[in-house]
């Protein structure tokens, strides 16, 4: 469609002289900077009308700072050790939400959406809609295990992919997307619930319960495409074309040709941020923790990228740092 070029041509005009900061400063390397590290919960910033600021949370989640109003994106933060990179997994974890970790980070939150239901991506965020009041937006699954953690239904909002959601100066189009395969290409703790459940106790009473993706468009700002796991549905994708993509890791090399389809799908984004690769069992502390397979892995992901999209610019994010795109 013309409309769509001609916006497209606009777009990439302006990406194509636009820097990524952080703090104000540019950050176009492909590697973390150094940190110190800090267990230190950050101090709230002043927050002015139209400023816009992404903190990665590890693993899939962001805090989004949109002037006054907070949009949390798959919040872990209690990050607790299941075995899972000492390889002695536990399936029978108890889901202990860490309310020390949380409440010095989480002083508000507006919307939280959830991409899936897995415990490293929704375990706190009962309790964060209950400390904030914050809408939470998933899948009916997700839907469903609110109701199981005593969340009103005034507060859940089941969504399927397809929809917009205008929040005044942003808006929220949900993707249906996929979850990413293990080596012997199956799903882990697979389901839906399509009735509330008992109230969980363990990380495998919270199935995958479907995957969605997220476009957020913030008025006068950039558009921002969220994974939570390392699949892709393409042709979902169609029009989307965000400025910036935070693209999950694959683990595993079942999922043919991810980083091409998706890529392609979202028309080559300006910067690409690699996301879930770290260590989430770990203190939330920089620079992240990353596994020597996962270090590998997430080399072999910012060469690709590079490879597929060399325009692209490829931000490897560390923790709490407010970037600005």
């Amino acid at each position: 469609m013309p409309s769509l070029d001609r916006r497209r041509f606009l777009r990439d005009a302006a990406a194509t002289t636009a820097l990524v900061s952080a703090g104000g400063l540019a950050a176009s390397v492909a590697t973390p900077a150094q940190a110190a590290p800090s267990t230190a919960a950050p101090t709230p910033t002043a927050r002015r009308k139209g400023a816009v600021s992404f903190r990665w949370w590890g693993t899939a989640g962001w805090r989004v700072d949109i002037g006054d109003r907070t949009l949390l994106v798959d919040p872990f933060l209690s990050r607790i050790d299941t075995g899972l990179f000492t390889g002695a997994f536990k399936t029978d974890t108890a889901l202990t939400v860490r309310t020390d970790v949380i409440d010095p980070r989480v002083d508000r939150a507006t919307t939280v959406l959830v991409t899936h239901t897995h415990w490293d991506h929704f375990m706190d965020v009962p309790y964060i809609a209950k400390r904030t009041g914050a809408r939470v937006f998933g899948t009916l699954t997700a839907y469903h295990l609110g109701l199981a953690y005593g969340l009103p239904s005034t507060q859940l909002s089941a969504v399927k992919g397809g929809e917009v959601l205008d929040f005044g100066d942003h808006s929220v189009e949900v993707v249906g997307s996929l979850h990413s395969r293990n080596p012997s290409y199956s799903v882990a703790f697979p389901g839906v619930r399509v009735s509330p459940p008992p109230q969980p106790a363990t990380i495998a009473d919270l199935p995958e319960g479907d995957t969605l993706g997220y476009l957020l468009r913030v008025d006068g700002g950039p558009s921002v495409y969220f994974t939570g796991a390392s699949d892709v549905a393409e042709r979902n994708l169609t029009g989307l074309a965000p400025d910036v993509a935070m693209v999950a890791m694959q683990n595993a090399t079942t999922t043919g040709d991810y980083l091409p389809r998706l890529l392609a799908g979202l028309d080559y984004p300006k910067v690409v941020v690699p996301v879930h690769y770290d260590n989430f069992e770990t203190a939330l502390q920089n620079p992240p923790p990353v596994a020597p397979t996962d270090r590998t892995r997430l080399n072999e992901m910012i060469a690709a990228v590079r490879r597929i999209s060399p325009r692209s610019r490829v931000l490897v994010p560390e923790y709490e740092t407010a970037y600005h795109f």
